[in-house]
């Protein structure tokens, strides 16, 4: 891991920009002490500079966590093929008109979810051997991905996740085995997913320990007092 930039900002967080190989990301720790983990995603296509997300990153670490996102492959500044412009632009188009999206969904997201979940592991060994990070490890974010780490990292401990109802039919299945306690953000009005499919995903999770927070509005409208909630959740059980 290669810190190329870093600043300090006025709340007395240290934001550095590093590199790993071919992952770009950022890591936002707290003034003091080694602090507990949080992985933040974004959903595919964004990057890691995108205000929203920016913005969760700084307001958890002012709590007292350390935060890293990356650019998952063909996200932020990370080169895209011309195959994965082709899936955006079908899926959008096919969006639009109204007509189904299963399948181009699946041999678009279902793949990058194959490269991005390797890509965190690596970052996470990377992140681990740092003096001011001391675990455990929380994520928060993309769904799909979440739902691969939460049945294959056993470091993860707890996950915040963005309902989505547009999740790979391989995640689907994989839910049934996720056991970490959950919180579930659903925005009951959100045009891009399906209600019911979010509801019957958060319904096959196996964790004992899950919650679900609807709230009114689309896609982008999570309220902010979520974020309060979703640090209480990991204070809970990253504290």
């Amino acid at each position: 891991m290669r810190f190329t930039s870093e600043q300090r900002l006025a709340d007395g967080i240290l934001e550095r920009e590093f590199t790993l190989g071919e992952i770009p990301g950022t890591l936002w720790t707290p003034g003091a002490g080694p602090a507990p983990l949080i992985l933040m995603a974004h959903n595919n296509g964004l990057s890691r500079s995108q205000p929203r997300l920016v913005a969760r990153a700084r307001y958890s670490a002012a709590q007292g966590y350390a935060v890293a996102a990356i650019d998952a492959p063909g996200s932020g500044d990370r080169p895209r093929s011309a195959a994965d412009e082709q899936a955006r632009a079908d899926l959008r188009r096919a969006m639009q008109a109204g007509e189904p999206v299963d399948e181009i969904f699946e041999s678009f997201v279902g793949p990058l979810v194959e490269r991005a979940v390797p890509e965190w592991q690596t970052t996470l060994d990377a992140l681990l051997t740092l003096p001011d990070i001391g675990g455990p490890v929380g994520y928060s974010g993309w769904t799909a991905v979440g739902i691969r780490l939460a049945v294959s990292e056993p470091r993860i401990a707890a996950a915040g996740l963005f309902a989505g109802g547009y999740v790979p039919r391989a995640q689907r299945e994989e839910a049934r085995h996720v056991t970490i306690p959950l919180l579930f953000l659903l925005q009951w009005d959100d045009e891009g997913n399906p209600r019911q499919r979010a509801l019957d995903l958060f319904d096959a999770f196996g964790s004992k320990e899950k919650t679900l927070h609807a709230n009114m509005g689309g896609h982008t409208g999570t309220p902010w007092f979520e974020a309060e909630d979703k640090n209480r959740f990991f204070g809970r059980h990253l504290k």
